[in-house]
């Protein structure tokens, strides 16, 4: 599903205009990383809307499909949700066409892309393109931040299977990238939080250098009073940010109104922005999710439903009320044009609906890649995922807007030592 970032108006900052120059002018493969807030998706966009060059915009979870406007790796490349061994994976002859008219394949979030779908991808184009050297010649374009949120590998003995044979699960692990040269450049320039202070804190919760003064001026944030609106908690479990939805919708006094999103094609539940049966009341707290043309709101910011109708709704951002229309995301499919010879997309199926949702709460999962102006963090019982605190800390623009629901413990900072020497053995390029 398209979710495009408006570049129409963008200028690059110098770090970001010259890695367009070098992927434009060359085949190097390039994973370009940097802390959250540094512009990877700005810079991603802009290289889809700009380069000549056939490619394909993958990303290896719905959620993250839809936030940068293409396919998922599995649905692409026809790949079952499970372990992936090579030896069972079939090329029909529409995929084969398209792989062999690619120039790059640019992958999102790659840090939750596991090792066996990385190899997955190396082999099919190997395969497709009677090519033998990585990725049957084809550029990879890696973005993500391996601080962030890991792939998913709930199976105690896959995990142990990864540490045997590939040395760990993550995508730098496959056999692909096995004497393949791979040039790193990390973006520095953060461009949602300002405070020098916080950067710092952030900084050392990323990389699992928080000493006790770090968690110290955080946990400051846990005696401060909580604000009951224009704050959004975010919260470890899908449970919590439903409860927490729901009590604060039926606590309001207005009477309920159900809107239904209009689907056309076959879609995936997991893959809808929104709710299918979306439930506001006036007052409801909510989050747009769509950057409006007129640049009232982005995709992320925070308002409330201020009256609404059987068929419309008023929202009402920073004091000023604004009709909203439903809007469709559309999923795409890449597929060779045979008169042109190049890629293509076409839309396979479509969701309607209006672009907001109860905002009261939402999973720290899903907030991923998105700024907020305040935030509550609710761990809960604690953390459980590298990087997840990260992730919810640095969603918040400052530290005087960001308030704990309890403080934070050194458990909850959680660091997988893997990627620590990942990155620190990495040759990271100069830009």
């Amino acid at each position: 599903m398209s979710q495009e970032l408006d570049i129409s108006t963008v200028t690059l900052s110098p770090e970001q205009d010259k890695l367009f120059t070098r992927f434009e002018s060359s085949l190097a493969h390039m994973f370009i990383t940097g802390k959250a807030g540094t512009g990877k998706s700005v810079l991603l966009q802009y290289i889809r809307q700009h380069t000549l060059k056939n490619y394909v915009v993958l990303a290896p979870t719905g959620v993250a499909a839809l936030n940068v406007g293409g396919q998922t790796i599995h649905s692409f490349f026809l790949l079952p949700p499970t372990f992936i061994e090579v030896k069972h994976l079939r090329l029909n002859s529409r995929i084969t066409n398209i792989l062999k008219k690619l120039d790059t394949i640019i992958i999102d979030e790659v840090s939750m892309v596991r090792a066996d779908l990385m190899d997955a991808i190396d082999f099919l184009l190997k395969k497709a393109r009677n090519n033998s050297l990585p990725f049957g010649g084809v550029q990879m374009l890696l973005f993500g931040d391996l601080y962030q949120l890991p792939p998913v590998v709930n199976d105690p003995d896959l995990l142990s299977y990864f540490a045997i044979n590939n040395g760990g699960h993550y995508f730098f692990n496959s056999n692909g990238w096995n004497g393949t040269e791979l040039e790193i450049y990390e973006l520095t320039q953060n461009f949602r939080q300002t405070d020098e202070i916080f950067k710092t804190i952030l900084n050392a919760i990323r990389i699992g250098e928080a000493d006790e003064n770090i968690i110290d001026s955080l946990n400051a944030r846990a005696s401060q009073s909580i604000p009951q609106d224009n704050v959004i908690v975010l919260a470890t479990t899908n449970a919590t940010v439903f409860n927490i939805n729901s009590q604060r919708l039926n606590s309001l006094p207005n009477t309920e109104f159900q809107f239904m999103a209009a689907i056309d094609g076959d879609l995936d539940e997991s893959a809808f922005p929104t709710e299918k049966t979306l439930k506001l009341k006036p007052g409801a707290q909510i989050m747009m999710l769509k950057n409006d043309p007129k640049k009232r709101w982005v995709n992320g910011t925070i308002g409330t439903v201020d009256s609404m109708t059987a068929k419309t709704i008023n929202v009402k951002i920073d004091g000023q009320v604004y009709p909203l229309a439903p809007e469709t995301w559309n999923k795409v499919r890449y597929f060779l044009n045979p008169e042109t010879r190049s890629l293509e997309e076409e839309i396979t199926s479509s969701f309607t609906q209006f672009p907001l949702r109860l905002a009261w709460a939402i999973t720290i999962h899903k907030s991923q890649g998105q700024t907020y102006n305040s935030v509550v963090l609710d761990l809960g019982f604690g953390a459980f995922a590298h990087g997840q605190t990260y992730v919810a800390l640095s969603r918040c623009r400052s530290l005087e807007t960001l308030y704990l629901k309890r403080p934070l413990t050194p458990k909850d900072i959680i660091i997988d030592p893997a990627i620590v020497d990942f990155m620190k053995k990495a040759n990271i390029n100069q830009i």
